[in-house]
């Protein structure tokens, strides 16, 4: 029980694996995540990201080019959890046509 409420702990929560989707589907800047999630707050994009990135499923990673910009990309730790998240749509879709 304590590795799952390991993983619950890491990934749990309405908008991190969220944001892992997005990023897995090419947003990488800020408010590219924010646009792809209605409804999220952007203290609470702020705080998933900083959490993700604290569990080294995210990297940060700031560009001092011309103009500052942060860029945002999952780690090879994180493209472990795509096949559990793309069984976890799966069984989304067949659990609507259940209920």
């Amino acid at each position: 029980m304590k590795y799952l409420q390991d993983t619950l702990y890491v990934i749990s929560g309405k908008w991190k694996m969220l944001i892992i989707v997005s990023l897995y589907n090419g947003n990488r800047h800020y408010r590219e995540i924010a646009r792809s999630l209605p409804n999220i707050t952007f203290r609470m994009l702020s705080k998933d990201l900083k959490e993700l990135e604290q569990n080294k499923l995210i990297a940060r990673e700031v560009n001092d080019d011309v103009t500052l910009r942060v860029e945002y990309n999952i780690t090879a730790y994180c493209q472990k959890l795509i096949p559990l998240i793309s069984e976890m749509i799966k069984w989304g879709k067949a659990h609507r046509k259940v209920i």
